[in-house]
């Protein structure tokens, strides 16, 4: 069925990442990014279904051809660590055909990105017919009426006048300037001091100038278009107007499917939602592997159908509870039952917090001493190669200068060797090829991060579950006063079984399995907070009580034999 899915990202420089070889990808296409020199080729890569690049009004024509489009924006972007792109992924919904999934898609983008200024490169991709998926790369610099990039950010001067500071950008400092405002120099007050002043107060108390950059903010000042687009409000407003395009569409098509973009808790469901699992983690599936995250997501399904189940069972069953013994009796063992599967449900919440939190913890101390060995490691090479140079530069006929050198280069180079082997060590206890996978390690850690924060969720939510049940039982106990004890006991004791069979089916059909041990420690818990042995005990002595009343009654009834003298 139609689920919400909506992903955002930015291709950055600075997590290794290439407009350009991000456009090949989703097009499936070759594209040289004169950038950096490299050629990006996926034209091997299989599942494309449709590709298209939108342009705005002002845009030049030639940018209909991606490749030039995102060469234009690597050119454009200075830096290393520059913004290049921001990319969208969107789940398609599977009720629609291909012709309808471009209209949707192009709709999207030209009512939400195109008309707002954006260039937009998009590219369908179903692989394997089952998840169809968008993928929408977008422009982060506005274009003027003359299809010229604007700034993003502008430099930004802290001027001041009259002892008040103020900010202005290159532009305004011109019109600033004729009303007495003055950039700010850092200047020498005495030896061990400096202080930034305007120009004017600096030459009456004859300063000289220690920098020629002028006092200005950190970051400048964000183009307004720029902040808004970066904004999270706007992210969410895109995700709202991914939600109704996609209803509209389907209400168009006659179809009776609607996906929301909100939370659960937004949308006040008690169920939890399910975890990424990502391509990896598939990949592991259907290669016959049990992966984390796919059990867990099957984990969170099975209980969010049970938790559906069990709370209409409860509600049915409390309408329909009378004061008698045998409805009674069903309905506390079917209460006991539902808080087994509650209990369930919590410890294997617990024992999957438990597992990713001990995987996180070691995780950690590794990566811990992957980073502080490439420090090592880098400290000592720039040791080496700055003795390496003072060795080249001391003239021959400083031999013992000479030794010391290359006796400790020598002992550098050993150092070196075994910070690689550690690292290398390190790596592969990190999974990870070689440095250029640490990334996917901290997506991994996050994700997992992620997951045990759901699985502290679940757990309370279910630990609430069983405190509501809890009350429930004792309410209906209290109402059991006027009842027969003995009478219920055996009454219950004849449901029991019945009760914790469907109990156990339903947690077998969850949980993909048999475990005995966990429904037994389930178990265990709820009779002892139900105080199921000492209640037994009570019936026990109560039914023990009136046997000895029907003896001692028996006896007074027996006629007295007289003894006759002889």
């Amino acid at each position: 069925m139609a689920i919400y899915h909506l992903e955002a990202k930015v291709v950055s420089r600075g997590n290794g990442r290439s407009a350009c070889a991000a456009a090949a990808y989703m097009s499936c296409s070759a594209i040289y990014n004169d950038y950096d020199g490299i050629q990006h080729d996926y034209t091997r890569k299989q599942g494309l279904v449709w590709q298209q690049v939108f342009l705005p009004e002002y845009a030049p024509t030639e940018w209909q051809d991606r490749a030039i489009l995102w060469n234009a924006v690597e050119e454009t972007e200075k830096t290393k660590d520059s913004r290049l792109a921001r990319e969208f992924v969107v789940a398609l919904p599977i009720e629609l055909g291909k012709d309808e999934w471009q209209t949707l898609v192009s709709e999207f983008i030209r009512e939400q990105f195109v008309s707002d200024g954006m260039c937009a490169d998009c590219a369908i991709h179903d692989t394997d017919g089952h998840n169809p998926h968008a993928h929408i790369l977008l422009t982060v610099r506005p274009l003027d009426e003359h299809g010229q990039w604007q700034y993003k950010t502008e430099k930004e001067y802290l001027c001041v006048r009259d002892g008040e500071e103020r900010g202005f950008t290159a532009s305004g400092f011109k019109a600033a300037q004729a009303d007495g405002w003055e950039k700010q120099y850092l200047y020498y007050v005495d030896k061990k001091k400096k202080e930034y002043l305007p120009p004017s107060e600096a030459e009456v108390r004859g300063l000289e100038r220690a920098d020629k950059h002028p006092k200005s903010t950190k970051f400048g000042r964000q183009n307004p278009i720029t902040e808004r687009w970066n904004s999270d409000e706007q992210l969410v407003l895109w995700r709202s107007a991914w939600a109704d395009t996609v209803n509209r569409v389907l209400e168009r098509s006659g179809i009776e499917e609607r996906i929301d973009h909100r939370s659960h808790a937004e949308r006040g469901l008690d169920e939890q939602p399910t975890v990424h699992e990502g391509v990896e983690a598939r990949a592991m599936e259907r290669k016959g592997f049990v992966s984390d995250r796919c059990e867990l997501n099957r984990q969170i399904k099975a209980d969010n159908v049970l938790l559906r189940e069990l709370k209409a069972a409860v509600r049915k069953l409390m309408q329909a509870v009378k004061n008698t013994v045998p409805a009674m009796a069903r309905a506390l063992e079917e209460l006991r039952a539902n808080m087994i599967i509650f209990q369930y449900s919590i410890n294997r919440a617990r024992t999957g917090k438990r597992k990713f939190s001990d995987w996180l913890k070691s995780a950690k101390e590794i990566y811990a001493d992957y980073t502080d060995t490439v420090k090592q490691l880098k400290e000592r090479t720039k040791e080496k190669n700055a003795l390496s140079a003072e060795k080249k530069a001391t003239p021959a006929l400083k031999i013992l200068r000479h030794r010391e050198l290359t006796q400790r280069i020598a002992a550098l180079t050993e150092e070196i060797e075994e910070l690689r082997s550690e690292k290398a060590r390190l790596l592969e206890s990190l999974s990870c090829k070689d440095d250029s996978e640490i990334g996917h390690f901290k997506k991994e850690v996050a994700d997992t991060e992620q997951a045990v924060k759901r699985l502290s969720v679940q757990e309370e939510k279910y630990t609430a579950e069983v405190e509501k049940a809890f009350a429930e039982y004792n309410e209906l106990k209290n109402q059991t006063e006027s009842l027969d004890p003995i009478e219920l006991f055996f009454a219950r004791e004849a449901l029991r079984n019945e009760c914790e069979e469907i109990a156990e089916s339903r947690i077998r059909t969850a949980s993909k399995g048999n475990d005995f041990w966990g429904v037994t420690s389930a178990k265990q818990t709820v009779d002892g907070k139900l105080d199921i042995y000492s209640e037994e005990q009570r019936v026990k002595k109560i039914l023990w009580e009136r046997k000895q009343n029907e003896r001692d009654q028996s006896q007074q009834k027996k006629p007295k034999h007289r003894d006759y003298e002889r």
